[in-house]
């Protein structure tokens, strides 16, 4: 998978809203109405990022999880990236 250029990433980004670009990766954070909330998408963000064989970096500290997103092998930002991003917003806003 390649590494994607700054015009990509910035059309990437009009298709997931509330993400952030910056240090070589996609940020976001969402806020629950408690833990187990939070932790329930957590379980489903998971199992979806299983089978794309591609995991996100996360901090969760009660109803709040901040999501980074990057391809570590390309050092940056790929189609695997945006495409997590896409079901982590489709997965949340099933909540």
């Amino acid at each position: 998978m390649e590494k994607l250029t700054e015009a990509q990433i910035e059309k990437h980004l009009e298709k997931v809203e509330g993400w952030d670009y910056y240090d070589d990766a996609i940020h976001t954070t969402f806020e629950f109405d408690n833990f187990m909330d939070a932790f329930s998408v957590m379980t489903r963000i998971a199992m979806e990022a299983e089978k794309m064989e591609h995991h996100p970096d996360w901090h969760n500290v009660y109803n709040t999880l901040e999501i980074t997103l990057n391809t570590h092998d390309v050092g940056g930002l790929t189609e695997k990236d945006f495409k997590l991003a896409a079901a982590i917003e489709h997965i949340v806003g099933d909540e």
